[in-house]
C-alpha cells in the first residue's frame, strides 16, 4: 500500500504561482512513477504531469508545458508540482497518483495504471 497526501493548494491570482507537494508513505517510493492529475467541476479528470521512477524523465500535458514543473525527492518520499503563470482555467482539484514499475508499459498519462491516489488539493485561480 502507498498513502499519498497532497498539500499546497490555495487561492491565487492569475499570473501567480503555487507549489504543490505530495508526501508518500508505505512501499518503496523510488520504484513508483508519480503523476499529477486534475479535475475541474463538470469536467473529466485530466493528466497534468508525470515523472518516471527510474530516470526522472518527465511528461507534461500541452496545456501546462512551460508553466508547470514536476520534480521528486526520493529521500523525502515527496513529489512536487510547481505551478507558474497560473490561469483561471487551471482551477481544479489536483490529485497526486502513484504507479508501480510493473505498469511502466502503460502510458504516463493513462490514469488506469495509477493504483494509488491522494485525496486532492484545491487550486483556485482568480482572474
Amino acid at each position: 500500500q502507498v498513502q499519498l497526501v497532497e498539500s499546497g493548494g490555495g487561492l491565487v491570482q492569475a499570473g501567480g504561482s503555487l507549489r504543490l507537494s505530495c508526501a508518500a508513505a508505505g512501499r518503496t517510493f523510488s520504484y513508483y512513477t508519480m503523476a499529477w492529475f486534475r479535475q475541474a467541476p463538470g469536467k473529466e479528470r485530466e493528466f497534468v504531469a508525470a515523472i518516471r521512477w527510474s530516470d526522472s524523465k518527465t511528461w507534461y500535458a500541452d496545456s501546462v508545458k512551460g508553466r508547470f514543473t514536476i520534480s521528486r525527492d526520493n529521500a523525502k518520499n515527496t513529489v512536487y508540482l510547481q505551478l507558474n503563470s497560473l490561469k483561471p482555467e487551471d482551477t481544479a482539484v489536483y490529485y497526486c497518483a502513484a504507479k508501480s514499475f510493473e505498469y511502466d508499459h502503460l502510458l504516463p498519462d493513462d490514469y488506469v495504471g495509477y493504483g494509488y491516489w491522494g485525496q486532492g488539493t484545491q487550486v483556485t485561480v482568480s482572474s
